[in-house]
């Protein structure tokens, strides 16, 4: 399994790095696409991640026009965080990315062992208490695409 983890992240990364994007990157967008409005402090727990590591991260992505913080209606202390117009674009690329990655890891499997694959992944995942969102496509389509790796 960890030989699979280990092939699935280097080709994953290889992929975000051609639109300008680490997995890093790519796990941000795609959660505040499923969570748009998160505060920081949210989204570093989600990511399981130190806060000082996450507003490095939204640094970078808010200076590159693709997340904005806007402040919080409902504590001006904070901020809640949202893709730009530029920042959905990137996430529809990563939709297209995630499709492409998943595709090719199961290609040597049946469409019956893909998706009983996928079950277990799923099953796996939440038995270990993973947060389904970090994997899961920002489209639903029928749970098809429940625990996709961007």
């Amino acid at each position: 399994m960890s030989q699979l983890g280990a092939l699935a992240a280097s080709r994953f990364a290889e992929r975000t790095r051609e639109i300008g994007l680490t997995p890093s990157d790519a796990g941000v967008i795609r959660l505040l696409g499923r969570a748009p409005g998160l505060s920081q402090r949210s989204l570093a727990e989600r990511l399981g991640a130190v806060p000082s590591r996450v507003v490095s991260l939204i640094d970078s992505l808010q200076e590159r026009g693709l997340v904005e913080r806007v402040r919080s209606s409902t504590d001006r202390r904070n901020y809640e965080l949202h893709l730009t117009d530029a920042g959905q674009r990137v996430l529809h690329d990563l939709r297209g990315i995630a499709e492409k990655h998943e595709k090719e890891l199961l290609a040597p499997l049946s469409g019956e062992q893909a998706a009983q694959f996928e079950l277990l992944l799923a099953q796996l995942a939440d038995g270990h208490g993973l947060d389904p969102d970090l994997h899961r496509d920002s489209v639903h389509d029928g749970g098809r695409s429940a625990r996709r790796k961007a």
